[in-house]
């Protein structure tokens, strides 16, 4: 059994955007003044939310992606699904990048939600898929 390299990488992908949303909520907070919670500040919500969203939907699917290279699903097949939570998860950060994206009704580009939506999308069917692939594969095998 080799280790599970196309899973380390996805997860080296993501672990990076984690550490960089998360400075950002770190610099908000040290400029607002906020050690817990967000107060009132909405732009430090958002912020929270898109790491916080983030952290509770990759590592889960890390681990299941390493367990399915490990199962000895094909490298395409666990590239494939890592390489579509990554782009699903960047499309949820950008998302968020606005308020327009995060509270609704605020103004600014209808592209934020948008984003916002595709990313959380490809997030649900990306896990379901995967795990859907995964419990297969192993019944049949």
């Amino acid at each position: 059994m080799s280790a599970p390299i196309v899973s380390a990488i996805v997860a080296a992908v993501l672990i990076i955007l984690q550490q960089v949303l998360m400075i950002t909520v770190g610099l908000h907070r040290a400029k607002a003044g906020i050690g817990v919670g967000v107060g009132s500040d909405v732009n430090l919500e958002r912020k929270v939310r898109r790491h916080g969203n983030l952290a509770e939907n990759s590592a889960l699917f890390i681990a299941t992606l390493a367990l399915a290279e490990l199962c000895g699903v094909s490298n395409a097949i666990v590239a494939g699904f890592g390489i579509i939570f990554v782009v699903a998860r960047l499309s949820h950060a950008l998302g968020f990048a606005s308020l327009a994206g995060s509270h609704v009704g605020e103004k600014g580009s209808k592209a934020f939600p948008v984003m916002r939506a595709a990313g959380a999308f490809g997030t649900f069917f990306t896990g379901i898929g995967l795990g859907l692939f995964l419990a297969f594969t192993l019944a049949i095998a």
